[in-house]
Formats: C-alpha cells, sequence, structure tokens
C-alpha cells in the first residue's frame, strides 16, 4: 500500500549516522546519498527498493507526537538490536524492547525517538512457539 516514507532531518551526518546504525539490524542500509541533500534506505539497492527517505529540511522541525514510523523485524533478536544501536547512535528510549500484548499476544517492539525527535519503532509479529490448531 505504502512505497516509501520520508522524515525530515536538521543534521544529515547526524542523521545518516543514526539511520545506518539503527535500521541495519532489520536489514535496511542507505542505498543512495543525494548530495547534501538527503539519503535512501532499503533492502535493494537502486530506485526501486527505496523504502525510507531522510530529506535536509531548512527553517527548523516539528515532528508530531501522535505520528510514528514502525520498522518490520525479522525475529525479537533484530528488536533488540535495532534498540541497542538506536540509542548507541544518539537515539533515547521511548520503550525498550518487549512484549506488547495490548496490540496482541506475539508483538514483540521497541520504540525510540531519533535526533530530531521522530518516533520509530521496530516490531516482530512471529511467535514465539507454533501455534495449535
Amino acid at each position: 500500500m505504502i512505497d516509501h516514507v520520508s522524515v525530515g532531518v536538521s543534521d544529515l551526518q547526524r542523521s545518516r549516522r543514526f539511520y545506518d546504525a539503527a535500521l541495519g539490524p532489520l536489514g535496511l542500509v542507505r542505498t543512495v546519498d543525494f548530495e547534501g541533500r538527503g539519503s535512501d534506505y532499503g533492502a535493494m539497492p537502486g530506485s526501486l527498493g527505496v523504502e525510507f527517505t531522510i530529506t535536509v529540511e531548512d527553517g527548523g522541525l516539528s515532528p508530531s507526537r501522535g505520528m510514528h514510523l514502525c520498522f518490520r523485524a525479522p525475529d525479537h533478536a533484530a528488536v533488540r538490536a535495532f534498540h541497542a544501536a538506536a540509542l548507541a547512535a544518539g537515539g533515547r528510549d521511548d520503550g525498550g524492547p518487549g512484549l506488547r500484548p495490548h496490540y496482541h499476544p506475539d508483538y514483540y517492539g521497541a520504540f525510540v525517538i531519533d535526533p530530531d525527535g521522530h518516533r520509530i519503532e521496530a516490531v516482530c509479529h512471529a511467535p514465539q512457539t507454533p501455534a495449535i490448531a
């Protein structure tokens, strides 16, 4: 349904370092740099692989508290690695890795705030054990 999402950043180099670190454990890498204007991230190289973009925005940023971006993780270990890498790269904790059964019994997520105040999450929906039918 959604091809890609973009967020504005105030310091491109700082945001590249943050997103390189945070998205790496999820299998997303920086694929394209736009000469000082932004960067694309995705699981496949080239313009068809773009899933997430950061762009430099002049005039200050005002992230909406009600908006957040959620990236799918392949397993619980990737969620934990995302959270640890994001914090080490300058993010702030907004909810550590763990089950969120109020969403559904197998919802395992972690939440961070990026250096510009954007709320981002990694989630794994896979059950720890197979369902019994």
